[in-house]
Order: C-alpha cells, then sequence, then structure tokens
C-alpha cells in the first residue's frame, strides 16, 4: 500500500472534524473507574465477587442510558436492565468491566452480527476525532457534511480508508451477549487483533437459552491504544494509564427483542449522540480513580531511579513513597547518604548498589531497598 495515498485517507477523514464538538459528552457527568489493588486483580472467570469490593457509586445503570430510536425515554425494567463497573490497574494500561444484565428476552441464535450485543468504545488518551472509515454509510449523511464534513474522495479507494483510520485511535468492540460458536466480540476496525488474547480476554456467565429471560454475567478486559494499527500488535502503542487521568469511553446496548416477532431493536446508549462508535469526541469522560482510602497503606517507602550521565555516574532518585512523609533517608550504597526527597548522587566508581530509603511520617516509618537495581559501567 503507497505511504502518501494511507496519509492522504487520514487527512481526508479528519477533514470531517468541524461537526464535532471536540469534546467529550456528558459535560455533567465525569464517571469514575475504580482502582483495583495490585493483589485484588479480578479473574476473568464469570465470577463477580472480585467486584465485591468496588463501592456503589462506581456503578453505572439503566436509567442513564437513551434510546437512539426514541421509541422509549427509559429501559422498561421488566424488559430490560443492567448495570456496568469499570476497573483499572496502576501499572496496566487495561480497561476491566463488569456487565450484568437481565433480559425479558435475550437474542443470540444466529452466527451473524444479529446477536444481543454490549458495544463499547475506548479512546485512551481522550484524543477525540472520527475512529471510523469513511465508506461506512451512516457516517456520511446530509446533515454531517452540512456542518462541514469531508465529503467522500473518489482519489483514495474505502480499503486505503479503512486502513488508516478505523479503530486505530480509538477503538470499538461489539461484544455479543452472550457469545455462542463464535468469537466473544467483533472488534470493528482495521486491528482485529485487539481482541485476542493477551490484548483482551473475556467471561460469561448464564443459564437461559435464546428467546428466553434471564441474567447474563459478563466480564472482560480490554487494553486500550492510541496506535492500533492493523499490521500487528508489535508496532501498536498503548495509552499510559495513570491517577486522574481522564479517558473517553461509552457504551451501548443493541437489544434486538424478539426476532421471530419483528420487533424493532433498541440502541440504548450512554452517550447523548448516536455517531458516539465513529467519532470519539462523542464518547464520556471517565476518570481513573486513585485507591479507596481502605486499600491505602498508611506510610509505605517506594521509588525509582534513572541515569542522568553515565560517563560521571550520575543518577537520578525519586520519592514515589505512598502516605504523609515528614523525612526521608537516603543510603546509596557506597557509604554516601541524603535526606533530601528526591536527590541526584554523583557515584565514584561503577558497580552494582544496594540503595535504600527509609521514611518517616506520623503514621509510622517504612523501608524500600533495592538490591543490585542501581548498576553503573
Amino acid at each position: 500500500m503507497n505511504p502518501a495515498r494511507i496519509l492522504l485517507a487520514v487527512l481526508a477523514v479528519s477533514a470531517c472534524a468541524p461537526y464535532s464538538a471536540r469534546a467529550l459528552d456528558r459535560p455533567d457527568i465525569t464517571f469514575k473507574v475504580f482502582q483495583f489493588p495490585q493483589d485484588k486483580i479480578p479473574r476473568i472467570d464469570g465470577d463477580p465477587s472480585d467486584w465485591a469490593i468496588v463501592p456503589d457509586d462506581y456503578a453505572v445503570s439503566s436509567d442513564l442510558m437513551i434510546d437512539d430510536y426514541n421509541d422509549h425515554a427509559k429501559p422498561d425494567p421488566k424488559e430490560f436492565s443492567m448495570k456496568v463497573k469499570v476497573g483499572w490497574v496502576k501499572g496496566l494500561n487495561r480497561l476491566y468491566f463488569l456487565y450484568e444484565a437481565d433480559k425479558s428476552y435475550w437474542d443470540f441464535a444466529l452466527p451473524t452480527l444479529h446477536n444481543d450485543t454490549f458495544e463499547i468504545v475506548v479512546d485512551g488518551d481522550a484524543s477525540g476525532g472520527p475512529l471510523i472509515d469513511k465508506g461506512h454509510k451512516e457516517f456520511w449523511t446530509n446533515e454531517h457534511v452540512g456542518q462541514g464534513a469531508a465529503t467522500p474522495d473518489d482519489r483514495i479507494s474505502v480499503d486505503e480508508a479503512n486502513w488508516a483510520i478505523h479503530g486505530v485511535q480509538a477503538q470499538n468492540y461489539h461484544i455479543f451477549t452472550p457469545a455462542e460458536n463464535k468469537d466473544w466480540c467483533m472488534a470493528w476496525g482495521a486491528p482485529t487483533w485487539t481482541k485476542e488474547f493477551p490484548y483482551s480476554n473475556a467471561a460469561t456467565h448464564y443459564t437461559f437459552r435464546p428467546g428466553q429471560p434471564g441474567h447474563l454475567v459478563l466480564e472482560f478486559y480490554v487494553t486500550a491504544y492510541d496506535y492500533a494499527g492493523p499490521e500487528s500488535p508489535q508496532r501498536a502503542v498503548e495509552s499510559v494509564f495513570r491517577e486522574d487521568k481522564i479517558i473517553g469511553l461509552c457504551w451501548a446496548v443493541i437489544d434486538y427483542g424478539d426476532v421471530n416477532r419483528k420487533v424493532n431493536h433498541h440502541f440504548w446508549n450512554l452517550s447523548r449522540h448516536h455517531m458516539m462508535y465513529g467519532d470519539a469526541s462523542e464518547l464520556c469522560a471517565f476518570r481513573l480513580m486513585p485507591l479507596e482510602p481502605q486499600f491505602l497503606k498508611p506510610i509505605e517507602a517506594q521509588w525509582s531511579w534513572k541515569v542522568v550521565d553515565m560517563d560521571r555516574h550520575l543518577v537520578a532518585f525519586k520519592d514515589l513513597s505512598a502516605g504523609k512523609v515528614t523525612s526521608w533517608k537516603w543510603d546509596f550504597g557506597d557509604g554516601e547518604t541524603s535526606s533530601e526527597q528526591n536527590p541526584i548522587h554523583s557515584y565514584k566508581a561503577p558497580g552494582n548498589f544496594v540503595v535504600i530509603l527509609d521514611v518517616d511520617g506520623p503514621a509510622g516509618t517504612s523501608r524500600r531497598s533495592k538490591v543490585w537495581d542501581v548498576q553503573l559501567r
């Protein structure tokens, strides 16, 4: 594929951005993403008991969803109800989901796209903008063109536009609820590898059959990417998660109803824009929350290091301790010490060093030793 033409495809599709609000949807709400402690990462097994530690105010329920087809203002709890909790773990660029739903009629008998679906869109850096190929007919409506969106360019093929943009900077997953005799989801875009383990994983628990009512439990995680091209995961760039970061995230429930009775399906949407599936600017804002207080240690020493001048053996140390700290004592492993919080130390000779940080505060003391992490040659 010609790289110049791929670039043209990106520029042509990006030109549709003027119709977007260029901001995340639902400015009245910033949803919360629960931080799981690193020793309490949820197991993907369809058992929701791992999520019992997540407070109820993290849950997003049916009453916040709207019907994109304007048949009903809210879901009828006799027909459909759901609850979603989202989590993350510091050090992993993953989003963990617990989706629980009750329906009066589950539709999943067909091997095609026709399947009750939990659709999510993830924009890990909240950069916004279109994430769908310019050949998708719903994206190119007269309304959008009238607001300044670009029109299809015959010089660029649909396939080239698809590979250049569809699912690359934000990812869309159609998760089948439940999936029988098919993959757990359709990764809607060019990088279909994002639905494979270890980049994602899913497990479902249910006892109903097609056409029956019942309760479904779905657990899964996905990895967030700032760039997820179709070539391979080796070239992908993961979104970097940190505490208090805002990400773009949204979901919709595609409820097919009873196909035998020709009941129109609903598109229950957390966003107030149907097109959120193709424009990440129309997603909702979710905040990656710090640990809840009950999971925090009163005081815990932690630190990192970085060589800033190899020739002079100059090392910068950074305090990462948790809790209220009033004093620091560094032992650099070469006979030298420091009481600074973030010292820079020059070693006189190369070697492997045992570096120790002792911290003190109202809650007590804590020590963190790293054996031979600091290696200078």
